[in-house]
């Protein structure tokens, strides 16, 4: 078991052993006890009631934080022509085509997240065993394969985030910053839900979201409520 040190026990002694806390109880938590010297990221954990092994019960799909993330996102753009003219004017760092791809098949990694137009994905498809195992493969189910690049680049700067289940059945999202006011906080993890209960696959038995907790970088988990985070996420929609 990992040796906790002095912070994260004090911090841990607020909450309160077997209670399942509102996502807007537990949000509040979660900021009070971040008391690390950086500004420390907010995670949403959870585990589904799907089994991935199947295809029919893969979970997957993308949402534009209301609020952002909070933190600064380098993309790249794999395209060419006028394309590449509509990502730069929407603000993506890096541009190119197949000078891009071979600097990338080099060993150039500097970016978050990358996006190609579909007739570029023959010679970025080559780079898949570099980008595959890092995340970083334009994927069009993300979003990220795409003629329309200047909507993806500007929605990826505007916070878009991409969710995905694990082998475990398990989602982990990070949703803004301890600065984030509780009320930003609280609008992005309702977004988020939103799209996850939307994701739910048909082929899904019994109840879909066993286990949520919220937590910062370096503070202690808070378990949710499942049945309080629905209605949250109804409350959105009213």
């Amino acid at each position: 078991m990992a040796k906790r040190g002095k912070r994260y026990l004090e911090a841990a002694k607020a909450v309160e052993s077997g209670k399942l806390y509102s996502p807007a109880e537990a949000i509040e938590l979660v900021k009070k006890m971040a008391t690390a010297k950086f500004d420390e990221t907010v995670e949403v954990a959870m585990k589904l009631g799907v089994d991935p092994r199947h295809a029919d019960q893969q979970v997957r799909g993308t949402v534009v934080l209301p609020h952002g993330t909070g933190k600064s996102v380098r993309v790249l753009v794999f395209a060419k022509g006028e394309h590449a003219k509509e990502a730069e004017a929407a603000g993506a760092d890096i541009v190119g085509a197949e000078e891009l791809v071979e600097k990338v098949a080099n060993g150039f990694l500097d970016f978050d997240i990358a996006v190609a137009t579909p007739d570029m994905m023959g010679m970025v498809g080559r780079l898949g065993r570099i980008l595959g195992p890092r995340g970083l493969m334009p994927n069009p189910k993300a979003g990220t394969v795409t003629f329309e690049v200047g909507r993806a680049v500007q929605e990826l700067k505007a916070g878009k985030i991409e969710f995905r289940v694990d082998r475990a059945a398990g989602i982990h999202v990070a949703i803004g910053k301890v600065s984030f006011t509780s009320e930003a906080l609280l609008a992005n993890f309702k977004a988020l839900m939103d799209a996850i209960i939307r994701a739910r696959p048909a082929a899904a038995r019994g109840q879909y979201l066993r286990r949520v907790a919220i937590s910062s970088t370096m503070g202690p988990g808070v378990r949710l409520d499942p049945q309080l985070v629905v209605e949250a996420v109804a409350e959105r929609e009213d």
